[in-house]
């Protein structure tokens, strides 16, 4: 960066040009006051006050306290403002203008940047779900029958989805170990993360109606990084027969910055080959490729555990979109819904602890100390970078969260 023009920036930096992801922060001036703004290298900008600068139509939505506003207005809309946003950064002529709208990100507070709507979490993971399928299902088929027919998913909720940053209260509920008579109640012995990837809504639909896996872009506003924290003990005690509910509900973390669609287009790759023959609305053999090459890392307490590849995950966003809403659900605004663990092949490639210590009997091995699952005062980040055109790198704002002593 420029130590004379903040908006030069070099070419290979993870929140160039190419980026410009949207977020929601204060400053300590205007601690109340919410404003949409951009990252745009280590600085913030304040979108609103530009758009009024260079007379957007869109003043009204980018002077918002929330994203919500401007997801809701469409496609057409995001990409116009999109290429405003780039004239405005990177041309000289608007540089004088624009440098006193930005603020370096270390004077200012980010918050959830939209407001959630509905959440749900799917298993989107063959290695992942293979995993587990061994470790709970030793002696039978890893995967169920319908896992390679439809993308699995739960409705989470949506009230303890927490912007990064945000410390994580250990919870409570009942535990019970298979030798175990009878549960007990106290906190959760078994504290995991999950690596995720986040999918926002924008442009709403009405009840009764899907969207085909064609109307993808249409309707996903863009991309962030989750924690999807789980409580291992509590979890295994109560999903069956209905699956997650207190060993997840408690918190999910979510990064402060959601990155464009649009931005995310040089990483597009084909998903795993499919070994089922997929019903019509899920078959994507003629759609543009559904994966994204993500490249993820989570450390924990500083150090490196796991780097999971996104582009390994057999079921791609379009399809979950389109499994969620073909029974007529409809989107609201504001709705996220998370890919489930993301895990590849090899063992460093594991998203969570569960796999990564194979259900706490191969302890991981820190630089100062072994783990299985969290302790108090952990902290665990969860970052990654994605493929940008002219060889730049796209990056995804971390999401971070400490376990609370």
């Amino acid at each position: 960066m420029s130590a004379e023009n903040p908006l030069i920036l070099p070419e290979d930096h993870l929140f160039g040009r190419h980026n410009l992801p949207y977020g929601v922060y204060s400053t300590a001036d205007t601690p109340d006051r919410r404003r949409i703004g951009v990252r745009y290298g280590d600085r913030v900008l304040d979108l609103g006050a530009a758009a009024e600068l260079f007379a957007s139509p869109h003043i009204a939505l980018l002077r918002a306290g929330s994203l919500n506003p401007l997801m809701a207005a469409g496609r057409a809309v995001w990409t116009a403002v999109r290429t405003d946003l780039r004239l405005w950064l990177t041309s000289p002529t608007h540089h004088q203008q624009v440098a006193p709208l930005l603020t370096p990100l270390t004077e200012v507070t980010l918050h959830l940047p939209f407001e959630v709507a509905d959440y749900v979490d799917f298993y989107a993971s063959e290695h992942h779900a293979t995993n587990v399928g061994k470790m709970f299902r030793p002696d039978g088929e890893p995967l169920t029958p319908n896992w390679k027919r439809l993308p699995i998913g739960y409705h989470g909720r949506s009230g303890t989805v927490v912007v990064s940053g945000t410390e994580i209260v250990r919870p409570h509920g009942q535990r019970k170990a298979p030798a175990d008579p009878v549960p007990a109640f106290g906190p959760s012995q078994r504290l995991d993360i999950e690596a995720e990837v986040g999918f926002v809504v924008g442009a709403p639909t009405a009840l009764g109606s899907s969207v085909p896996q064609s109307a993808f872009r249409e309707h996903v506003f863009g991309v962030c990084l989750v924690n999807d924290w789980s409580a291992r003990d509590i979890q295994a005690w109560e999903y069956v027969p209905l699956g997650p509910f207190l060993g997840k509900s408690f918190a999910t973390s979510v990064s402060p910055w959601i990155t464009p669609l649009e931005a995310l287009d040089s990483a597009r790759v084909a998903p795993p080959e499919r070994t089922h023959q997929l019903l019509p609305y899920l078959d994507d053999a003629d759609s543009e490729p559904g994966g994204i090459d993500l490249r993820i890392t989570v450390t924990l307490n500083g150090q490196t555990i796991a780097e999971p590849p996104f582009s390994a995950m057999y079921w791609t966003a379009a399809q979950q979109l389109a499994h969620m809403t073909v029974n007529g659900a409809s989107l609201r605004t504001g709705d996220l819904f998370a890919s489930g663990t993301v895990s590849g092949p090899e063992p460093h490639q594991r998203g969570c602890l569960l796999e990564l210590t194979w259900g706490g009997r191969e302890p991981l091995e820190l630089a100062d100390a072994k783990r299985t699952f969290l302790e108090d005062g952990d902290e665990v980040t969860i970052s990654a970078w994605a493929p940008g055109p002219d060889a730049a790198r796209i990056g995804l704002g971390e999401v971070t969260g400490r376990v609370a002593c």
